[in-house]
């Protein structure tokens, strides 16, 4: 996929932030928690959960950066089961995708992809995960999925990205004006790959 290399820029940078302000989001909530609730069970409960996901995120990645596919399924499931709207969860899903694209598993790809468009609370990765599925429709030449994932995109950082994945649907339709439309639309809003964006539109005349 074309974008992986920036996106994962951007799931690194969320990651980054998340390290870094994780422990106090979530002090934050169990505090929040204790006062509105006041149960120390709860609350303790809450902070286990946390720390049990952190540490099953860490053997997830190191599985995931060497290369051991079937480890990092084995651990990412535990995480999409049992941490399911957890950041955590999130990020193995959207890495998991990668792995099984990587390995030519275009299927398991694709159900990781929708797992997080299905259960993320977090609307950057919800979006990063649409337009990540909407690139693997296309080149499995689903091009209505495609079409539909990429339909009245949201004014965000993703808009562009959107209208870029509309124009190679029109492309690869045949609607070379549609196309032209659409690229042109993405590179006003802005993507991750101007310059192959103007030589599709040199190709179509724009």
């Amino acid at each position: 996929m074309s974008t992986y290399q920036t996106e994962e820029e951007q799931v690194e940078a969320i990651k980054s932030w998340w390290k870094e302000n994780g422990k106090s989001v979530i002090g934050g909530v169990v505090l929040g928690l204790a006062v509105v609730g006041g149960g120390k069970g709860w609350v303790e409960y809450q902070r286990v959960q946390a720390e049990n996901a952190s540490a099953y995120f860490e053997g997830f990645s190191q599985a995931a950066f060497s290369g051991d596919l079937e480890t990092a399924e084995r651990r990412g499931k535990t995480l999409l089961d049992e941490y399911k709207g957890a950041a955590y969860a999130d990020f193995a899903a959207l890495e998991l995708a990668q792995l099984q694209y990587n390995a030519e598993n275009k299927d398991k790809a694709r159900a990781h992809l929708q797992w997080v468009l299905d259960n993320s609370k977090q609307e950057a990765i919800s979006q990063l995960a649409k337009v990540r599925l909407a690139r693997l429709m296309l080149d499995m030449k689903a091009y209505d999925e495609a079409s539909s994932l990429t339909a009245n995109p949201a004014e965000d950082a993703y808009q562009g990205e959107f209208l870029s994945i509309q124009g190679e649907v029109k492309l690869a339709q045949g609607d070379r004006e549609a196309a032209r439309v659409a690229f042109s639309r993405a590179l006003e809003k802005g993507v991750s790959n101007p310059g192959l964006i103007r030589m599709k539109l040199m190709g179509l005349g724009g």
